[in-house]
């Protein structure tokens, strides 16, 4: 049985074979390097431009577990080869000079969360709203194509060009109008736990309705909120009037739990204890969230009187 090691070099090589590139044209960067803050890839340079370049990010760790779980290595070969020729027909260089033009990118601008600590290095130049160790990151979504999202972050310099250009939006108010965005393209959406378990075609319950109140449940297990798409939907819990809502009708503050990027456990704040939800988050990092999807390890309060999140929790040892 090839090692990890093995496996990254014999997967380097039989990419490029598949696809025709030179072998220098993939490269393997280890998990904290500026290109894999969220694991090992391998970084397959497809494309040359005169100002830019066209690159696939492959985790490596993810896939060496599928073949440690009995997957093939040619199974893992061909899905791989499969996303990367799929990445090259997208055309995603020609789609991302909008860019630079804020009038035609605004509809594509969207909201992806990220732990402040594990990306303050990308983070340096990007354009984001920061909550304790949460930040509001702005992205451009370039494609979809069977659910897969394909974006870019938008950074300081990119801003500033829009604003040369006659741009009189803040950063604050441009990430408003992207949050609005990211609600219009990924709708909230309540999941209840029986019928994520027991009915493959549940699509979780509209709760933002008048006549909606009795989705959100009053039970101490709490609320699980995400998007209609159910990735990335930890961050509808900061679209417009949705914290509001959950405080209404349970009448109290909020206790947050971000299990990962995906959901976020909404609780009755009267009900339960915040150091008690920080041990159920931290088994619950631990025994099912991969590191990709981490994002804080912290419980949030909202306080509907002041309308702000609170970071109630501390830095945990094993964090430090």
């Amino acid at each position: 049985m090839m090692n990890y090691e093995m496996f990254v070099e014999e997967l380097k090589n039989k990419i490029s074979v598949a696809i025709n590139i030179p072998i220098e044209n993939i490269d393997f960067s280890k998990d904290g390097d500026r290109f894999s803050p969220t694991g090992d890839r391998l970084l397959v340079k497809f494309a040359e431009h005169d100002d830019a370049y066209e690159i696939c990010g492959i985790h490596t760790k993810e896939l060496f577990r599928e073949f440690l779980n009995g997957t093939s290595f040619d199974t893992i070969l061909d899905s791989t080869v499969r996303d990367i020729r799929q990445l090259q027909g997208q055309n995603s260089y020609e789609k991302t000079k909008k860019i630079w033009n804020y009038e035609t990118v605004k509809d594509s601008l969207f909201i992806r969360l990220l732990n402040y600590d594990d990306n303050s290095k990308e983070l340096s130049n990007a354009v984001y709203k920061r909550i304790g160790d949460i930040v509001q990151v702005l992205y451009m979504k370039v494609s979809e194509n069977d659910g897969n999202i394909m974006s870019t972050k938008i950074f300081k310099s990119v801003v500033e060009k829009w604003k040369e250009d006659g741009l009189t939006l803040s950063e604050d108010n441009i990430l408003e109008e992207a949050l609005r965005n990211t609600e219009r393209m990924y709708p909230p959406r309540i999941y209840r736990w029986d019928q994520m378990l027991f009915n493959p075609e549940y699509e979780g319950e509209e709760f933002m309705s008048p006549g909606t109140e009795e989705v959100i449940s009053q039970d101490l297990i709490g609320n699980c909120l995400t998007t209609a798409k159910k990735t990335n939907g930890a961050v509808a819990i900061f679209y417009p009037g949705v914290t509001e809502r959950f405080a209404d009708v349970l009448d109290s503050d909020l206790y947050l739990v971000f299990t990962s990027v995906h959901e976020v456990m909404i609780h009755n704040d009267k009900f339960v204890e915040p150091e008690d939800l920080q041990c159920v988050l931290r088994d619950t990092i631990r025994e099912a969230t991969p590191k990709e999807d981490y994002l804080t390890s912290r419980i949030y309060q909202y306080n509907r009187e002041t309308h702000k999140f609170i970071c109630v929790t501390p830095l945990e040892k094993d964090e430090k």
